[in-house]
């Protein structure tokens, strides 16, 4: 065999893997979603207030205290779970009371939720309580949107704004 049909065939072999190569890269074709349908994503971290107030020390309590931690005010560092509630065309679909994270349960709460859900109009509404008390919400929020197929809507809350955010 010369040298000319042995780079030939070379060349014919590295073609013919690279063309196999770049049909398979489109083929078949995957798709996370069904057809006609969008995703709702319900995902914030938020920390709620402290489970009970800051006491002051008594001038007793401060006296038995080592020098270096005298400090006037107690203050403990566990908050309380962040209970929410998430609506979807009149139907709760999420509820969750969230834990705060942390060894010392002083971190925020943290919730992420993925709805997959048909493209078009649908009605949300969004509950949150931070609070200790056990009826009632903290923030409400309600909307009316359309969802284009593929759409990804996201659900945030955010303290600068006060309440949730839909981007």
């Amino acid at each position: 065999m010369t040298a000319w049909a042995r780079i030939a065939g070379q060349l014919g072999v590295t073609i013919a893997l690279m063309a196999a190569v770049a049909q398979l890269s489109d083929w078949p074709r995957y798709h996370q979603i069904a057809a006609n349908t969008a995703i709702i994503r319900l995902s914030f971290t938020h920390g709620s207030n402290r489970q009970a107030e800051c006491r002051r020390r008594t001038p007793e309590e401060l006296a038995k205290l080592p020098p270096n931690m005298r400090k006037p005010l107690e203050c403990p560092r566990r908050r309380g779970a962040v209970y929410v509630e998430f609506d979807l065309d009149g139907q709760t679909v999420y509820r969750a009371s969230l834990p705060p994270s942390g060894i010392s349960g002083d971190g925020p709460a943290r919730a992420y939720q993925r709805f997959v859900v048909p493209a078009g109009p649908h009605a949300i509404a969004m509950r949150m309580r931070d609070t200790p008390r056990t009826e009632g919400f903290d923030y409400v929020k309600s909307s009316d949107v359309v969802l284009a197929a593929d759409a990804n809507l996201v659900i945030d809350f955010s303290t600068d704004a006060q309440g949730f955010v839909i981007r």
